[in-house]
């Protein structure tokens, strides 16, 4: 007897106007969609021990460290770059704006080398060449060849930080996923505000590259951890994004065979996985042979991004991630320029906006988990990936006011003590909402959390490189009063797509399933 691990089907009009009349009823039901996530596997990482799934949890947290860090750990060393490369303001500053553009776009091309050569092979590879870029930044003697190395870097610094959180979708259910995140972005959020003090530190004692040489013993230890100690949690069998490389392999070598999916239809690959009825049994694929030939990192961006939930949250989460860039940044501007404030000193202020970002990761993600659990005793044991954002209603309100209140605590040039305090009202606020909207991406993208997690950077990438480039302008032309309260206005439109999709996200999911998995139109011939 083989369990159907999907939600059932029908045949009959009678029966569809039944279902209709179901979703319009208090309880959620979930769009038709097979249950992939939970494809029997041999060696289900999911059943591992908690102390195997901590320890991973540990090392990719301390894998995106190293990106927070790697971005910031230059800004106090800006002045004697300057005049020992030499180069000028507007150089150091390309070198800042590239670096993060590309480690937002470069997660792209590692999550699909991911889908097909698992977690293990592409963090070795990422944390290589950012060693060796590290190196090379650290012994440059232009600033033409640290620019390119600095590029080097993000392409390098970028995976872990991006496939990261589908790792914790390998190891980890949606219900315990929303703590796990949480705990798992403190690392990252941390970055930007140590990296200034630790940059400003390694400076003072080892000229400008000291930071650099740091940033490469760092990345060593990774390397080695992930090289010596990691286990890859990748299944083959639960990614919709290597059945489709490998049944479109199968075609094309005139074979058709059975990988845990009935009745493929080889020219739909997409669509087949959602037909599927699997075994209890653990599913063992064709031994065919894949290779980085096959990765193709544009169809299924091109699948995520044809969903509308997934554009509107997308889009919502990177603005909101994008806004920790900006704020470190002018906000360094500001209290070097106003407060007189030595790299040390600002590095200690704004480390309140890095422990905030801790407080609102941890206190977000347990509080994400604990509603989808509430939620879900309330619906008969069922959830959707929307009950998630529910939590958030709070602090949609109330990180948009915390922005409005920075501004002018900043623009009246307040005592430090103030500034500080609404350092950490935003950074905590701004995370507690973040942490969900990132679990939501994974939920709602099961079986291919990889790519969606690395469009999800892109976006980040994206809006914090425009950030970067238009907040220098704003920040002289207008104060940081205006300046903030312009972004806050922003950030509130955000959290109004965040609402939408809350609201019509279960929807637009079933009417995507749907669409999915109708069969092609036969149009008649005349």
């Amino acid at each position: 007897m083989k369990p159907d691990l999907s939600r059932p089907t029908t045949d009959s009009n009678s029966n569809s106007e039944s279902n209709l009349n179901d979703d319009a009823a208090t309880v959620v039901h979930e769009p038709l969609t097979p249950d992939i996530e939970h494809m029997p596997v041999v060696d289900d990482p999911r059943q591992w021990s908690n102390f195997r799934k901590n320890f991973i949890l540990l090392q990719v947290a301390f894998g995106s460290m190293i990106a927070g860090l790697a971005g910031n750990i230059q800004n106090p060393a800006i002045h004697e770059m300057e005049v020992d490369l030499p180069a000028t303001a507007s150089q150091i500053s390309l070198s800042l704006s590239l670096f993060i553009l590309l480690q937002g776009v470069v997660p792209l091309i590692w999550a699909s080398i991911s889908e097909v050569k698992g977690r293990r092979f592409v963090y070795i590879v990422s944390m290589a060449i950012f060693t060796v870029g590290s190196v090379v930044v650290a012994t440059s003697k232009s600033i033409g060849l640290l620019i390119g190395f600095r590029c080097f870097q993000a392409a390098g610094s970028s995976a872990v930080m991006s496939i990261g959180a589908a790792t914790l979708a390998d190891i980890y259910d949606p219900v315990e996923r929303g703590t796990k995140m949480g705990i798992y972005y403190i690392a990252p959020l941390l970055g930007p505000s140590l990296g200034s003090i630790l940059g400003g530190g390694l400076t003072t004692a080892f000229t400008w590259r000291g930071p650099f040489y740091f940033l490469a013993i760092m990345g060593g230890v990774v390397f080695m951890s992930f090289l010596l100690f990691f286990r890859d949690t990748f299944r083959h069998e639960r990614s919709h994004t290597y059945q489709g490389v490998l049944k479109a392999r199968l075609k094309e070598a005139g074979t058709k065979k059975n990988v845990g999916v009935e009745d493929i239809d080889a020219d739909n690959a997409a669509q087949d996985i959602e037909k599927q009825e699997v075994s209890s049994k653990p599913v063992v694929a064709p031994d065919v042979k894949l290779g980085l030939v096959d990765v193709n990192p544009f169809r299924p961006m091109a699948f995520i991004l044809r969903r509308k939930y997934n554009l509107f949250m997308l889009t919502a989460s990177g603005l909101y991630f994008s806004f920790a860039f900006v704020v470190v940044y002018t906000t360094s501007r500001t209290l070097g320029t106003y407060y007189l404030y030595d790299p040390m000193k600002i590095g200690l202020v704004l480390l309140a906006y890095g422990i905030g970002t801790v407080g609102g990761s941890i206190v977000g993600g347990r509080w994400s988990d604990y509603q989808l659990s509430k939620l879900k005793i309330k619906n008969e044991g069922k959830s959707t990936p929307e009950m998630r954002l529910r939590c958030t209603l709070h602090g949609l309100v109330i990180f948009p006011l915390c922005v409005v209140g920075y501004a002018w605590v900043l623009q009246k040039r307040v005592n430090v003590a103030g500034v500080s305090v609404m350092l950490f009202a935003c950074g905590f606020a701004s995370i507690f909402v973040y942490t969900s909207t990132l679990a939501y991406i994974v939920d709602s993208n099961v079986g291919r959390s990889s790519s969606a997690v690395a469009l999800n950077s892109c976006f980040r990438g994206t809006f914090a490189f425009i950030f970067e480039e238009i907040a220098v302008p704003m920040q002289d032309g207008l104060g940081d009063g205006w300046m903030y309260t312009i972004i806050a206005f922003i950030m509130a439109i955000s959290g109004a797509l965040i609402v939408i999709v809350m609201l019509n996200g279960s929807r637009w999911r079933r009417e995507a399933e749907s669409e999915a998995a109708e069969p092609p139109k036969m149009v008649p011939l005349d």
